[in-house]
């Protein structure tokens, strides 16, 4: 057995900041003692670290990430390997990636390709949603398998047509089918089929600055589909995690909802948070640097 002793840091949990020691077996933390306590001078560990002056805190969740997906004839830049090293540096222990299913494919394919891609290739623990592309009778039997398996969150799109989009009828089906067996329903909450008419016609007209990529996504489209995608649960009877939220009335509709006493939840990401439209105007192109769709 491997004993770490860390001494002396302001340690951080979901209750308390209390200056204390921490004893860590078998990469587990198993006591917590105050600083200079008799109980804390009695520990010996194989490492002692000193963390005087510093912050000792848990390790950090990334419930959202994508190492390796393919999209729109790229990839995301990061593999398995580089994106969980940057995780391990920034203090993120654990990730939970997003499995694929391909249409026409099944589930088990998609989650067996990203096995693969993550196996020996990760700095910190790994989990995965399922996206999925194709809700048909064999990829609903399939999520029952994967639930018990511990995949429980399954991510569908109300954007991306002709790649992963889903209409109202299969997001039921899936919806539905998690209320049955305890999974999540996570939903890309954009009116796809109407985003894609404002860019066909943004691209006629020649509007191809990288600020337009904003401006036909347009923030009644994501509260509408937003409000959608919680009547649809309402309807199932499931939970529904919405992701990647970015707009003030998609909010208003998560809280509308919450406020009810449905079971929804909703996050965001930095850029949404620390980004505007005048990045995306930059001149000379720059502002391409901060185009982001998920």
């Amino acid at each position: 057995m491997s004993r770490t002793l860390i001494r002396g840091g302001l340690v951080i949990t979901a209750a308390d900041e209390v200056h204390a020691d921490v004893l860590v077996e078998d990469e587990k933390v198993v006591a917590l003692a105050a600083a200079g306590s008799t109980v804390a001078e009695g520990w010996t560990a194989d490492t002692v670290i000193d963390a005087t002056g510093k912050y000792v805190i848990p390790g950090g969740v990334d419930a959202h990430t994508h190492m390796e997906l393919p999209f729109g004839g790229t990839f995301a830049s990061d593999s398995f390997e580089t994106g969980t090293r940057a995780a391990a540096w920034g203090g993120t222990t654990t990730i939970v990636d997003f499995a694929v299913q391909s249409v026409g494919e099944s589930l088990r394919a998609g989650l067996d390709t990203w096995h693969a891609k993550a196996e020996g290739n990760c700095a910190v623990d790994y989990a995965f949603h399922m996206i999925v592309s194709d809700v048909n009778e064999h990829s609903l039997k399939e999520m029952d398998l994967l639930v018990d398996e511990g995949v429980t969150s399954f991510k569908l799109f109300m954007a991306y047509p002709g790649v992963f989009y889903s209409d109202d009828g299969r997001i039921l089906r899936a919806m539905q089918r998690g209320a049955a067996n305890g999974g999540l329903v996570m939903m890309h909450a954009e009116n796809g089929i109407a985003i894609d008419v404002l860019v066909e016609q943004a691209l006629a007209a020649g509007r191809t600055d990288p600020r337009y990529h904003g401006e036909v996504r347009r923030e009644l489209l994501e509260a509408e589909a937003t409000h959608r995608a919680i009547r649809l649960a309402e309807v199932a009877g499931a939970p529904l995690y919405v992701v990647h939220v970015s707009a003030e009335q998609a909010v208003a509709e998560l809280a509308t909802a919450r406020d009810r006493g449905l079971n929804v939840f909703g996050e965001t990401c930095p850029q949404y948070l620390f980004l505007s439209t005048d990045n995306l105007a930059e001149p000379d192109f720059e502002g391409a640097k901060y185009v982001c769709s998920t």
